[in-house]
């Protein structure tokens, strides 16, 4: 119970010291995925709350949780039993300060619990980013930093770029790694995205499983190719639908020191989703 409190209150704790907030969201997101043996299906809860400290701060405060359920096809199971459930909760809390009329800093920590069924001190890992944004022009802003991410299935510092244009009132233009995207909006009740980002994730097993080497994670990590549309359906709520597929998918077992044990060889897959948005 203790270390469940220590964990809770690691979560929490800028969560709760934000009073009085000028702006808040609730998002619920559900997505399948299929590939030749293996199903993925996962949904998603977040509350994110922003506000204003002065002209030139800014504050913002996430809280997520999301489950994945894996199903296994008849014909694909190994000699172990296959991993079927896993669970993820961080809080990322973002600082945001203007230190001139073309450039922010941006800074951002990320506790996550990452885990199977049974949650321990041991499934907690610090994420984070500290980013630049530079104003090149009145069109044109440039990102550039350093991120410890999961991107590639476990925690890696990585160097993040991207580089984003308005083209016009209707529609921009971001290009960088990890994330791409093409927006535009037709009017001010829908907006339409072609994104492509890479991104991945890890879970701790429970116990460990016997291979040729001990294995205590899962990895997943892909490179995702969608369509999105937006739909405002009144002032606070909005509906949102997905449709892309995956490339370069991995889904395989890794130990300690984040070599592979085990690859599924799971194979390309297509992703739908659908999500519901409230915001204030």
């Amino acid at each position: 119970m203790k270390i469940l409190f220590l964990i809770c209150s690691l979560f929490t704790i800028s969560f709760y010291s934000m009073k009085a907030q000028e702006k808040l969201s609730v998002d619920m997101n559900l997505k399948t995925e299929s590939t030749d043996k293996i199903n993925f299906n996962e949904i998603n809860v977040s509350f994110k709350i922003k506000k204003e400290i002065n002209a030139k701060s800014k504050v913002t405060n996430t809280l997520e949780y999301s489950h994945l359920n894996i199903n296994y096809e008849l014909g694909s199971s190994v000699s172990f039993e296959n991993p079927s459930h896993f669970n993820q909760l961080q809080n990322q809390f973002e600082f945001l300060q203007n230190v001139s009329k073309t450039t922010e800093l941006n800074f951002t920590i990320t506790p996550t619990a990452n885990f199977q069924q049974n949650l321990g001190i041991s499934d907690v890992t610090i994420l984070g980013s500290f980013e630049v944004h530079q104003k090149l022009g009145s069109k044109t802003d440039l990102n550039f930093g350093a991120a410890k991410t999961t991107v590639f299935g476990y925690p890696k510092f990585m160097p993040v770029l991207s580089l984003n244009y308005q083209l016009n009132d209707r529609s921009s233009l971001l290009i960088g790694f990890p994330d791409s995207k093409i927006s535009y909006s037709n009017n001010s009740r829908n907006k339409f995205n072609l994104t492509n980002s890479f991104n991945g994730n890890f879970y701790n097993l429970d116990s460990q499983i016997n291979l040729n080497k001990e294995a205590t994670k899962v990895s997943l990590s892909q490179m995702t190719s969608s369509f999105e549309y937006e739909r405002n359906v009144d002032s606070k709520w909005f509906l949102n639908f997905k449709a892309g597929y995956d490339f370069n998918k991995k889904y395989t077992l890794i130990d300690r020191d984040n070599h592979e044990v085990y690859d599924f060889n799971t194979g390309n897959g297509y992703i739908l989703g659908i999500g519901i948005k409230y915001k204030q």
